[in-house]
């Protein structure tokens, strides 16, 4: 039985890094798929848990040699996830989380059938912004180029499996941990399991 891949977007500020942190820790023999990206790590990432940081020369040549599942282009750098980051672990079983913008899980999505996707909306665009200028890892300039893409962005919500909206934070960690155990029981998960339990053929 190969594993599930959950996919989480949201506009930027929206609580995704931090829903996608407890959910980790939380439910047990979950997967994540570190994304490969070209721009510079922020001061509280590391290279190889948050992001594999590479130059964008690097990246065009994985992207020649065909490595990546899904890439895009956003706010000027490069964002990718690898075969080799799903396929080792979904083979051995293990559902997958990802980290991924509406590009990428759209094309996740098309890719594959095992695929989950939620999407992780603000409680408003205010909050929003003020979130953004709160946590000041980009300049007022950046952040205004991220307001305006963000209505645009939020319209592509509709195509989801789940959406969550994050206005108690402790909330939307339960109903994304919801999903993720609830997809774990499906039928088509369990069966192999009851099949050997029960002596019973389907």
């Amino acid at each position: 039985m190969s594993g599930n891949l959950f996919v989480i977007s949201a506009p930027s500020g929206a609580g995704k890094s931090t829903i996608i942190k407890a959910l980790r820790e939380r439910i047990k023999g979950l997967g994540y798929s570190i994304s490969h990206t070209s721009r510079k790590p922020r001061d509280n990432e590391n290279d190889g848990i948050d992001y594999h940081f590479i130059q964008k020369e690097t990246f065009r040549r994985m992207i020649d040699a065909g490595a990546f599942v899904e890439w895009a282009k956003v706010y000027d750098d490069l964002y990718g996830t690898s075969f080799s980051s799903l396929e080792e672990q979904t083979a051995n079983g293990v559902d997958v989380l990802l980290d991924l913008d509406t590009q990428g899980a759209k094309k996740i999505g098309k890719q594959f059938k095992n695929s989950v996707l939620i999407y992780v909306l603000p409680p408003s665009l205010e909050v929003l912004e003020k979130r953004l200028m709160t946590r000041r890892t980009d300049d007022e300039t950046v952040i205004k180029s991220r307001m305006k893409k963000t209505s645009s962005e939020i319209k592509q919500c509709v195509w989801y499996d789940y959406i969550i909206v994050n206005d108690e934070l402790e909330k939307a960690i339960t109903e994304a941990q919801a999903i993720i155990l609830s997809v774990r029981c499906r039928t088509d998960r369990q069966a192999s399991m009851v099949k050997e339990m029960f002596d019973v053929s389907f």
